[in-house]
Order: C-alpha cells, then sequence, then structure tokens
C-alpha cells in the first residue's frame, strides 16, 4: 500500500516551534514516527509533496534514519492543496488505485491504521488518516463530502504541547490482548517508559534491569524469614513492572527485534528459577526439609515447562516473528473452545503469566501464604508442560503445525 503525506509550505511550519518536522516526540522525530508508525501498520511506499521553500536536506535525514531502513520513500516538489482537484491532477501519475492518505503531522499507532475502510466518494477535511481512490480525488474536490474517518492519535499543531502527544503514546503501548493485569501494571509503568523515552536506555537495558531486581528478589525469600519475604515479593513486583516496561518502551521508539524478544523470555525464565529457588530456600531454612520436596517438584515442572513452551514457540511461529506467540496460542484456543482441555487450558493460561504470577505472590506473602504458594505452584508448573506437550500434539504436529500457523491472524 502507498500512503501520501503533504508537507505544508514554511510560513504555515512557522507557526510551530522548534523545527517541527523533525522536533523529537517521545525520543523520535515527528516526521520521522509519521512514516515508521504508517510502515509498521503495512505501508511499504510512502510519496512525499514537498514544497519548494523547506529545505530538502530534511529528506537526508528520512533516509539516513535507522528506523526507515526498509521503507520505500519517494517525493515531489510541488505546490499543492488538497481541496484542490487539479493539484491531485498534477500529481495523478505517481499515485496508486488505492492509496492512503496520511497527515503530516498525526502522533498514532499502528493499529489505528489497520482496517481503514475505503471511501470511494468524495471526501472532506484532511486532518485524519483515510483510505482514498486516485480517480476520486483526481476529480475537482467539492464541500459536503464524505466525513472524515475516526482515528485515534494526536495532531501536533502550534496548540498542541509534545507532552500531550507523548502521554497519548505511552497510554496506548500496550497490547491489544492485555487483560487487567497487564493493564493496570502498565499504568504503574507510565511515568517511568516516558522519561526513559527521552533517554539513550534501550528496551534491552530495561530488561537486564528486570533480571537484576529478580536475583535480589531472589535472595530476600532466601533469608527464610516475614519480613525479608515481604521484601522479595515487593522487588519481585518491581521486577514485573520492568518486564512491562521494556516491551512499551520498545514500541513507542520502534525498538522491537527477534533477539529483544528472545532476551525478555530467556529474562523471565530465569528469574522464575531464581525466584522459586529463594522461596523454597528461604522455606526450608524456617520449616524445614519437608519444603525441599514441593522445592525439587517445582523447579522440575519450571524447567520442562521452559522446553517444551520453546519448542512449542518455535512450532507456532514463523521465523522472525516470535513475539506472535501468545496471540497465535490464545487464537487456537478459542477457536478449539469445543475441546475441553482447551477450555481448561484458556481459563489457567493466565495464571502463568509474570504479569499476572507477581500480584499474587505479592498477596500470598503479605498473607502469610507462601508454603500455599510454593505446593500450588509446583502443582501448576508440571501442569503447564503437560498440557503444552498435548497441544504441541495437537495443534503443531507436522503439516498441520504450519496450517495453523497461517489461520492464526495476529494484528
Amino acid at each position: 500500500m502507498q500512503a501520501v503525506i503533504a508537507i505544508p509550505e514554511a510560513p504555515a511550519l512557522r507557526n510551530y516551534a522548534d523545527a517541527v518536522l523533525m522536533r523529537e516526540v517521545a525520543g523520535v522525530p515527528l516526521l520521522v514516527r509519521v512514516i515508521a508508525t504508517a510502515a509498521r501498520a503495512g505501508v511499504d511506499s510512502f510519496l512525499l509533496i514537498w514544497p519548494q521553500d523547506v529545505s530538502l536536506s530534511i529528506l537526508g535525514r528520512l533516509w539516513e534514519s535507522p528506523l526507515l531502513r526498509n521503507v520505500e520513500i519517494k517525493y515531489i516538489v510541488e505546490p499543492f492543496d488538497p481541496d484542490q482537484g487539479v493539484c491531485w491532477a498534477a500529481i495523478g501519475p505517481a499515485l496508486e488505485e488505492q492509496f492512503l492518505w496520511l497527515p503530516w503531522n498525526l502522533v498514532t499507532h499502528k493499529r489505528a491504521l489497520t482496517g481503514l475502510a475505503l471511501q470511494s466518494g468524495q471526501h472532506e477535511g484532511w486532518d485524519a488518516p483515510v483510505l482514498l481512490e486516485r480517480r476520486t480525488v483526481s476529480k475537482q474536490v467539492t464541500q459536503g463530502g464524505m466525513p472524515v474517518s475516526q482515528v485515534e492519535g494526536i495532531l501536533i499543531s502550534p496548540l498542541t504541547s509534545t507532552a500531550e502527544a507523548e502521554r497519548f503514546l505511552v497510554r496506548h503501548a500496550g497490547k491489544p490482548t492485555d487483560g487487567i493485569y497487564s493493564r493496570f501494571n502498565r499504568l504503574l509503568c507510565r511515568p517511568a517508559v516516558r522519561l526513559l523515552t527521552h533517554t539513550s536506555i534501550t528496551p534491552n537495558w530495561v530488561t537486564l534491569g528486570g533480571l537484576v531486581v529478580g536475583v535480589f528478589s531472589a535472595l530476600m525469600f532466601a533469608q527464610g524469614f516475614y519480613a525479608a519475604y515481604v521484601a522479595g515479593a515487593l522487588l519481585f513486583f518491581l521486577s514485573g513492572l520492568f518486564d512491562e516496561a521494556d516491551g512499551m518502551l520498545a514500541r513507542i521508539k520502534f525498538r522491537e527485534s527477534v533477539f529483544g524478544t528472545w532476551f525478555e523470555g530467556f529474562v523471565d525464565e530465569a528469574t522464575y528459577l531464581l525466584i522459586f529457588t529463594g522461596i523454597t530456600v528461604g522455606l526450608y531454612r524456617q520449616r524445614g526439609p519437608r519444603e525441599l520436596t514441593y522445592g525439587y517438584l517445582l523447579l522440575i515442572g519450571c524447567v520442562l515447562s521452559i522446553l517444551v513452551t520453546r519448542l512449542q514457540r518455535k512450532r507456532a511461529t514463523a521465523p522472525g516473528r516470535p513475539h506472535e506467540y501468545a496471540g497465535r496460542l490464545n487464537h487456537l484456543l478459542e477457536s478449539d473452545a469445543a475441546n475441553p482441555g482447551s477450555r481448561i487450558a484458556r481459563q489457567i493460561h493466565i495464571f502463568i503469566k509474570k504479569g499476572v504470577v507477581i500480584h499474587y505472590l505479592l498477596i500470598f506473602t503479605v498473607l502469610g501464604g507462601l508454603p500455599w504458594l510454593l505446593r500450588l505452584a509446583a502443582l501448576a508448573a508440571n501442569l503447564t508442560w503437560t498440557l503444552t506437550l498435548y497441544f504441541n500434539r495437537r495443534f503443531f504436529r507436522g503439516g498441520k503445525a504450519r496450517a495453523s500457523v497461517n489461520e492464526a491472524q495476529i494484528v
């Protein structure tokens, strides 16, 4: 799909402050952000309509941006008024049959740009993205056309602060599949994430920070008394917030990567093993050898769950797209709701996510129920790898694996 972006002439841009085209919004220059967001929503080529009185050096900065390295960007130096059909006719040869009109100053997220319906009639207003036909816009534009499509976003204007756009981005930095726990966690993360967007700290450094906090949490649990348990639970809760923040930061700054997904998963697995080891050691010190039995069962279950889940992730996702694993599995479980095993898995699957576990670990610890948590976790860990093996066979065996992958459509 092609996107068309018309840059205003210099007198209009002077109404904005601080070189607005390349003003940083959450650490990314505005025009780079507009193009990168659309590219992640499926746009593969961009046509920039560039006024003669605006420096072309900005285009050079676009082409040099690592975020736009694989994006096709063309430009036309042309006076342009989208309300005039003759202007559209002048650039007609460069337009595809269908294209996305994209405001140059719109800060939004990729989900807002996917699934726009084609407007086949005449269009009024140019302050929102809209999917148009070349044959329509090449005619004289008149008043009273079709209404502007409503898309979530913030238009940077002389009356709009960059801070407002940044708050919008942070609010929408979650995933469509987020549940109540993740939404609450991300709410707590918002101030820190917005601050991090203005630093050179990468999402992988945030992930590593979560691992460091997890190590200290395990050490506190291993001390074997109530106050240390509570301190360990609070630190583990903080580690879980790091786990939410790294993904938010990656999406806002377009820093998602295969390595980042793998590294986040590795840190989650390592943190679980550290925490459960710390809990086992602490309860052994406090209550005696009986706790070691449940601790060993829990750790064995965790290791087996990690191994079979990695196998399932490899089978469930295409190469280079491991981040789609959770969404694909949820899709398959929903489509298989008639199966009792799938119904059970859908109900308990949420409780093995780190963003959920941090809440229950804190509650059990504060209420003095850590021994009960150890026993429940041992059962859950071994149930997890057992069910994962079952679903590996049910969903991802042989040719059925590829078919299942293709059936799951993730936005």
